[in-house]
């Protein structure tokens, strides 16, 4: 009887990579770690799998939806849906041996039962950094926070690009001043003002029974446009007696001098009055990132600052102010549209043919070079050398060694430029130095 041959295939929802655009993934991925680290972020790497109370214990509502329950035995166990709130229990649980302000990142993978379609991941990568104080956390943190978007999306080789920011006291300040005390409907609907247009936002609006007054003043506060220095000044110039907006304003105002001396030029960073961004949970500084050749795209980093990080597992107060960069869906997007594209086809700098009878001679070879941290492969398979000079070309390999009985003899080596096609009869030494 044959093998019943079970069709591969994966699910949708989750992304596999052929190896040059996983080594192009892992590149990303990399200089986004080497970014957290030179801020003085510290790495945790938490359980994927975590007991459902502990996910849950916000209350369920759209996350208990998307949440993917996992079976065995009676433990009641999900898998995290973001980073956060593993972030949360972390802190909590190992709060006497950490030191504060704590500043992590965390780089890796959750799970979202998300409706099925193109773009949207159910397995997705997640880059977070989060600095945590202990009672309270200076502003200057949430300046500090934009000076490490731009450090990383310029070495990701972005030059345009802008961080947008806005401060949520300032819009909850805003809009109790004009006698709304729940502000959470107008807020959703003025954050999508991209997606919608001015005109269908004030339809909105008025479907939800708010009168023209307030929808003009609403209007005319979310279009205060100009520098950063003249929406201060015109924010300023409303004269709006509430002190939740007066602390936002200010806060804004440190967060823009601060983000100066840390630094980022001004066509990097712009303030943005509709940002509002997760609605119950931000309470001050608010950020989304765009890049400004690709608004299509939306937003590939944001975040903000919230008033207390860990209130349902601990009484301690935990401000914070972190972002998150959804690496996955990023990676999507950039190579869908063309933006950047994967070139390596192998990380292998040199690879070495050995002649009939010099395999052995070529192993030792090899491993001299990786002493020297050269990445080396030995091609071990028989056959015609054309195949194997066939195969480094198709793995786009930059350099090849044939290692025969003249090199044995001479303790020289054939060394072929795979770009160029040159080739040269030069010593080991000679070929360690050319592939440093």
């Amino acid at each position: 009887m044959g093998v019943n041959i079970v069709k591969p295939s994966i699910l949708p929802g989750f992304m596999e990579l052929t190896p040059s655009n996983q080594i192009l993934f892992n590149k990303i991925m990399d200089t986004i770690r080497s970014n957290y680290e030179k801020f003085g972020f510290l790495p945790i790497d938490t359980p994927l799998i975590e007991k459902s109370e502990v996910l849950l214990a916000k209350g369920g509502g759209e996350t208990e939806k998307q949440i993917y329950k996992v079976v065995k035995g009676d433990t009641d166990m999900s898998l995290r849906f973001d980073l956060t709130v593993p972030l949360a229990r972390y802190v909590a649980q190992y709060y006497s041996e950490l030191s504060f302000p704590y500043r992590r990142y965390h780089i890796g993978k959750v799970y979202r039962g998300e409706r099925n379609q193109k773009g949207r991941f159910r397995e997705f990568y997640q880059a977070d950094i989060d600095i945590i104080g202990n009672g309270s956390l200076d502003i200057v943190n949430d300046a500090e926070i934009p000076s490490v978007i731009y450090s990383t999306f310029k070495e990701l080789g972005f030059d345009s690009f802008t961080i947008k920011i806005n401060n949520r006291k300032l819009l909850s300040g805003f809009f109790k001043s004009l006698g709304v005390e729940d502000s959470t409907n107008i807020l959703r609907t003025v954050d999508k003002l991209e997606k919608i247009g001015i005109d269908n936002v004030v339809k909105e609006l008025e479907e939800q029974g708010f009168d023209s007054k307030l929808i003009n003043a609403i209007m005319g506060f979310i279009s205060i446009k100009g520098t950063n220095d003249e929406i201060i000044k015109n924010l300023r110039k409303l004269n709006i007696n509430n002190e939740q907006f007066n602390e936002g304003l200010d806060e804004l105002q440190k967060v823009v001098e601060y983000i100066r001396l840390f630094g980022v030029p001004e066509e990097n960073f712009a303030l943005d009055l509709t940002i509002a961004r997760g609605l119950d949970y931000y309470t001050g500084t608010v950020y989304e990132t765009f890049l400004n050749d690709y608004p299509g795209i939306g937003s590939v980093c944001s975040g903000g600052r919230y008033d207390d990080l860990a209130t349902y597992y601990t009484k301690q107060k935990l401000p914070g102010v972190g972002i998150s960069i959804g690496l996955t869906r990023l990676f999507y997007q950039l190579t869908e549209a063309g933006i950047i594209r994967s070139t390596d086809y192998s990380l292998t700098k040199v690879l070495i043919i050995p002649m009939e009878g010099y395999i052995d001679y070529a192993i030792k070879t090899a491993s001299k070079f990786r002493n020297k941290g050269i990445f080396t492969q030995v091609y071990l398979e028989s056959g015609k050398i054309s195949k194997k000079f066939n195969y480094a070309d198709k793995l786009n390999i930059p350099f090849v060694i044939v290692v025969g009985q003249e090199e044995c003899d001479n303790n020289k080596y054939s060394f072929r430029n795979m770009k160029s096609g040159e080739q040269k009869t030069i010593s080991l030494g000679e070929v360690i130095e050319s592939l440093k």
